[in-house]
Formats: C-alpha cells, sequence, structure tokens
C-alpha cells in the first residue's frame, strides 16, 4: 500500500529541533530527551526513505541526543555536602538552541526589514553623482558588515534592569540618535552606539538604523577587517533632497 511522506525543510539540525519543541510546545529548558531523539531520529529515517543526502551535522546531531540519552539513563549518584552536584547532560545541548535562536530571531527581523525596503527605492531630485560613484561602503561589503554585526550581536548580553518599563526602540529613533552622535564626531565606532543600550533587540534596531541611513546617502561605513568594528561617517553630500517612492 503506497504512502506519502511530507518532510519540511530545515537549514540544519538546531532549525529542526527548535521546530520539534514548539510543535510539542516543550520548555526549552526542560528537554524531555527521549521524546525529541525518537522524532529527530525518525525525520532522519524518512529523509533515508525519500533518498535525501543527509548532510554530517545532522548526524552529528544525532549521535549527540543519543548520547545525551544514554547519560540519562544512568543512575543518578546522590551528592554528598562536600560535593559538586552532577551537571545535566543537557545543559551543553540547551544553550546551543538558545544561541542559535537569538540568531534565528534576528535574521528574520532583518528579513522582514529586507523584504519592506524592496517595495521602495528613491529618487534623486538633482543628479550630483552617479549611481556608479556612490561608494557607501569603503573597503567593505554587505557580507562584512553582517559578520562585523553578528560578531558584535554575539558579545553582547542583555543588561539585568529591574522596575524599568521597556520602551520601543524603532529604526527612525536609531537613525536620529546616529545622527546627533555624527554632529558631535566625524566619525563614529557602531559599538559606541550600545554603550547605554540595555536590550539586544535594539543593537539589530541600530543596524537597521545604520543600514537605512546608507541607503539615504546619509553615511559611509568601512571596516578594516571582516570581525572589525563598524567605522560609521558622515557623507559629503548627505544633504541632498530624495524623493521616496513606495509601490
Amino acid at each position: 500500500m503506497e504512502y506519502n511522506i511530507v518532510l519540511k525543510t530545515y537549514e540544519g539540525p538546531m532549525d529542526l529541533l527548535l521546530d520539534l519543541i514548539k510543535e510539542n510546545e516543550i520548555d526549552i529548558y526542560d528537554i524531555p530527551i527521549f521524546k525529541i531523539t525518537e522524532e529527530f531520529l525518525k525525520y532522519i529515517e524518512n529523509m533515508k526513505k525519500l533518498n535525501l543526502t543527509l548532510t554530517s551535522d545532522f548526524i552529528l546531531m544525532a549521535s549527540t541526543l543519543l548520547e545525551i540519552k544514554s547519560k540519562m539513563l544512568l543512575p543518578k549518584k546522590e551528592a554528598l555536602d562536600d560535593e559538586e552536584v552532577e551537571e545535566d547532560p543537557r545543559l551543553d545541548l540547551v544553550e546551543s538552541l538558545l544561541e542559535y535562536k537569538k540568531y534565528k530571531e534576528a535574521s528574520e527581523i532583518l528579513k522582514i526589514q529586507e523584504e519592506y525596503e524592496s517595495k521602495s527605492f528613491y529618487k534623486l531630485r538633482t543628479e550630483i553623482f552617479s549611481m556608479s560613484e556612490m561608494d557607501f561602503l569603503k573597503d567593505s561589503n554587505v557580507e562584512k558588515l553582517s559578520l562585523a554585526f553578528f560578531n558584535i550581536l554575539k558579545n553582547y548580553k542583555d543588561k539585568e534592569v529591574v522596575g524599568i518599563e521597556r520602551e520601543y526602540f524603532k529604526v527612525e529613533d536609531a537613525s536620529r540618535k546616529i545622527k546627533q552622535a555624527l554632529k558631535k564626531n566625524k566619525k563614529i565606532k557602531f559599538s559606541q552606539l550600545l554603550v547605554d543600550i540595555v536590550y539586544k533587540v535594539d543593537v539589530i534596531t541600530y543596524f537597521l538604523g545604520m543600514l537605512e541611513l546608507i541607503k539615504n546617502q546619509y553615511i559611509v561605513a568601512n571596516q578594516s577587517d571582516n570581525f572589525a568594528d563598524i567605522l560609521i561617517e558622515e557623507r559629503e553630500y548627505h544633504g541632498q533632497e530624495q524623493t521616496q517612492i513606495n509601490n
């Protein structure tokens, strides 16, 4: 009897694990490793049935899950007063999942912004220079900026705040603050904008604000190497007026 297998497409094993956790409404801090391992292996088995190529990272994750499962099957020793409590074998996996989840959420925010920007374009009222001459990214490119941004984001941690109500920080707010900073100094580092930042999501907002100013020809950005800080400076012809036309 014929039957069809429909498999979702995942970017990697972490993406699959997060989806399994979401579907089963599991607490990421208390993963039922037996259930998750079973469903993960079932997905791999279905891939084999469809003759799909399994990448090494899926195989590695499967072995990691089985290792954690075997450790959890071992009898737990009762810790004495002077002995350290046995570490949960799921801890490293949970930390990796939380880190991956942050990057995924950040990329989704950037994707939404990209989709929005793709529906609009800017028309110059007066042409002082041609588009081919606009060096928005000096000694750099979008890929380098992205690497620098994610490196900054990785090292940035949310600050503990008690009794302060969260205010929504918009992209236009970030752009305005960058302009204000450039009025005091001709050149600023991206990291300098984050001194008083409390929430990691605001780091993303600042990055989007910077991209907005680059697109509007107000600033240029450059780096010394892939993971170096982003140096921002005011563009010479930033005073040129623009008209935004939305599709």
